[in-house]
Parts: structure tokens; C-alpha cells; sequence
């Protein structure tokens, strides 16, 4: 977007793009994928000094998380969009003549808009663009601005890289995405909290606009009876305390019976240290809280119970160590929302019954964690509870499946996308039948 251009300006000017047919052809997808990549790979630097400077991530992280990640997501689309493209037949009815054929194509939507969130700005705006570029959209871009120099970098760069006749940034914060919202789209995307996907709902709403909502809520990891609990407390860790903890499907809680709770305490606090050493906050790949407002709210929850290891924090640095809570009411405070933070809390029930009506009496999870070697606890968990994703010891790494769709169920989201998910999202399949005029 240029900076006499209003939102009303780029849409209209984008879909004035989209009608000439210009962003159909898979030449024009696959050059454009082909930059993005380039951009990726040519200024990765850049971009991870600008997620260093708005989250404090480490070069390792932002490269693995966000940079390296999204180029994985589109060396995927390349090697087999052409597959995916390809018109599936049908069978058709014998009444209709054997000279009737039918199939469905992908045809692309239009004009769509992706609203990128600020825990990884970089990768949940534009992986979601790798499929609709890949699907022949126009897109806006809307990246967050509370990661304000992460924006600013892909404001700049996007434009040097992509077609600026179909693809535009709109930088900007609540007045700038209501003045989006405020106009007709093909699709929408929106990552982010609840709150705000009821807000954009509302508005796709007026003009019957379809969305995509990847929001969060509180993932549990259940945690059985006999398991390795040094490698149980690593892979929590990690997956608890990577970006800080404002990942949208890190562990938001444990649950497990008493005796392995107290088992669990030591092994995670000697798993924080083995990951942070003795002090995080001079580790140089432990990140920092995105600003003071949710830094505020995340501190506020730490009276919820006994600390096990952290709890110590800076407020001029954002810093609040990797911590982890016991003796934790299901009713306290840090169980009642979404914690999106480094505060782990252990929440004891019986066993596994006590934990699947745990799960069930709570809003659908976008993930859910399962750490047990019992097969009959695996499939009882499966068939007995509702979540976006499921993994079997091993947190967030679902996402990494380029051929697993990656979405939410209930209060955690609609929709899905990654590799071909992502296609289908940004498509419509259209049926086709064909009866010869002979």
C-alpha cells in the first residue's frame, strides 16, 4: 500500500487485478512462490533482527520457527501444487449417457485478506499467503503491530518481492483493520484470539464472507501413571517454554495424579535448567514478553499456586522466567484463561477418567498431549475427547507435518490450512459436468 492509498483503494485495485486474469495461471503462483522464497532466504537476517527486537527471539528460534519454517511450508506447495491442481473425475450416473463426464477444479476465490497475529509475525502471515498465492488469490496482508519491526521489515520487503498489482501490505493497528473489515472479500483469515475472530466474523458477516479463524485457548497435556519423566519434563519444556510461551498450541497445563505430579516437579525444574542454565534471563535463546500490558496480566497469574522453579521477572526487560506452578484449583486464576506466557501450572485429578471429563467440561482445545505408553489411554483419549490436534509425546510438533491440517474445533477455530489444507481454504472446487451436444 502506498501512503496515499486508503484500504478501500488497495482492495479495489487488487481486484481490479484479479478480473484480468492475471493471478489464475500457475506460472504466475509458482514465480510468485519462487520470491517469497527468495525474500526468505535473502534477507532472513533482516527479518530476524526484527523478531529479536519485538520478542527477543533468538536467531536460532526465528530462523527454525518463523523463517526456515515458512520456507519448508513452500518448497512443500512447489513440489506438488501441479498434483493438487489437477481436475479430479467423477462418476457419473448412468442416465445420463456413457457419454457424460464430470469432474472438480480449484478455482480461485479472489481477493482474500490475512490478519497475522504478533507471537509469530513473520510465519503466521505469510504462511498462510503461501496458500493463497498458491490457490491464485490477490491478497492483503495485514501484519500485527505489536511486533511493530517485524511490520515494518515485511512492509518493505514483500513489495520488493512480490507482484505489487496483487499482493499489498496494510500496516496499521485497530483503525486500519476496521477499515479492512469494513470491506467485501473473497476470504478471511484471521489469527488470533477469540475476542477479536468474533469481531471479524461480525463483519464477513455483511457480506456473507467466509473465514478462517486460528485462534488458542488451554491445551492440556496429560501426563499418565509410568512413564520416563526426565523425558516427559524435556519435551514439556520445550515445547512449554519455546517463544516464551506465546505459542498458541504450547501446554497450557498438565494434568496428572498426585504421585506422578510430585515426581513431575523436579524433573522439570532440572529440564529448565538443562535448556536456560541456572539464569534465563542471560540465556541468549530464552525470549522476552511482547510488551508491558501482557506482561502485567501474565505476573498477575503467578499467586495461583506453588512455584516449582522460576517466578522471577523484569518488568523494564519483559522478562518473566520459565516457571512452572503446583498445587494449582482448577478455579484460580491461571486456569481460567488462555495463560500464553511461560507459567506452567500441574493440575492433579485421580486418573484418566477424572482427566477426560476435565478436558470435556472445558472449551475444545486447539491441541491436546498426551504422554502415556498404554495404548488403551491413547485411543481412550482419541475417541473420548474433542481438540483441533492431538500428539502423542510430543508437543507442537503436529505443525510441522506439512500434510496434517492445522486448525481448531469450537472456541479454538475454524477451518485449517498447511499444504494442500491451505489450497483447499483458498479455493472453491467446483463441480463440472460435461454432456456432449451430439
Amino acid at each position: 500500500m502506498t501512503s496515499t492509498e486508503q484500504p478501500a483503494d488497495v482492495v479495489a485495485r487488487l481486484r481490479a487485478t484479479f478480473r484480468t486474469g492475471r493471478t489464475k495461471p500457475v506460472a504466475w503462483r509458482t514465480t510468485q512462490l519462487n520470491r517469497l522464497r527468495a525474500m526468505l532466504t535473502d534477507q532472513g537476517d533482516e527479518l530476524a533482527e526484527a523478531l529479536h527486537a519485538d520478542l527477543g527471539k533468538s536467531r536460532t528460534e526465528a530462523f527454525r520457527t518463523e523463517i526456515d519454517f515458512t520456507v519448508r511450508e513452500i518448497d512443500h506447495t512447489l513440489a506438488h501444487l501441479d498434483d493438487w491442481l489437477r481436475p479430479e473425475p467423477a462418476p457419473v450416473p448412468a442416465h445420463l449417457g456413457a457419454d457424460a463426464t464430470a469432474w472438480t477444479q480449484y478455482d480461485p476465490l479472489g481477493v482474500v485478506l490475512v490478519i497475522a497475529p504478533w507471537n509469530y509475525p513473520a510465519q503466521l502471515l505469510l504462511a498462510p499467503v503461501v496458500g493463497a498465492l498458491a490457490a491464485g488469490n490477490a491478497v492483503v496482508a495485514k501484519p500485527s503491530e505489536l511486533a511493530p519491526a517485524t511490520s515494518a521489515v515485511l512492509a518493505r520487503l514483500i513489495p520488493a518481492y512480490l507482484d505489487t498489482e496483487a499482493v499489498a501490505v496494510v500496516e496499521g493497528g485497530v483503525p486500519e483493520t476496521t477499515a479492512l473489515l469494513a470491506e467485501r472479500f473473497d476470504h478471511i483469515f484471521y489469527t488470533g484470539n477469540g475476542t477479536v475472530g468474533r469481531i471479524v466474523m461480525r463483519a464477513a458477516a455483511e457480506h456473507l464472507t467466509p473465514v478462517t479463524l486460528e485462534l488458542g485457548g488451554k491445551s492440556p497435556a496429560f501426563v499418565d501413571r509410568g512413564t520416563d519423566l526426565d523425558v516427559v519434563a524435556d519435551r514439556l519444556a520445550r515445547g512449554k517454554f519455546l517463544n516464551a510461551g506465546q505459542t498458541c498450541v504450547a501446554p497450557d497445563y498438565v494434568l496428572t495424579d498426585p504421585e506422578t505430579a510430585a515426581a513431575l516437579e523436579p524433573a522439570l525444574a532440572r529440564a529448565v535448567q538443562a535448556l536456560y542454565g541456572p539464569d534465563p534471563r542471560t540465556c541468549g535463546e530464552y525470549g522476552r514478553i511482547v510488551d508491558e500490558r501482557h506482561f502485567d496480566r501474565l505476573t498477575a497469574l503467578l499467586d495461583s499456586g506453588r512455584t516449582v522453579v522460576g517466578g522471577d521477572s523484569d518488568r523494564a526487560e519483559k522478562y518473566l522466567g520459565p516457571t512452572v506452578l503446583a498445587d494449582v484449583d482448577p478455579a484460580s486464576p491461571v486456569m481460567r484463561e488462555e495463560i500464553f506466557g511461560p507459567v506452567l501450572p500441574i493440575v492433579t485429578v485421580a486418573g484418566l477418567d477424572e482427566a477426560i471429563d476435565f478436558v470435556n467440561d472445558r472449551d475444545k482445545p486447539l491441541a491436546l498431549y498426551v504422554f502415556s505408553t498404554s495404548p488403551q489411554t491413547r485411543s481412550r483419549i482419541a475417541a473420548e475427547t474433542s481438540s483441533g490436534g492431538l500428539g502423542y509425546g510430543l508437543p507442537l510438533a503436529h505443525l510441522t507435518v506439512s500434510d496434517l491440517p492445522f486448525g481448531g474445533v469450537g472456541e479454538s477455530g475454524m477451518g485449517r490450512y498447511h499444504g494442500r489444507y491451505s489450497l483447499e481454504t483458498f479455493s472453491h472446487r467446483k463441480a463440472v459436468l460435461d454432456k456432449p451436444l451430439g
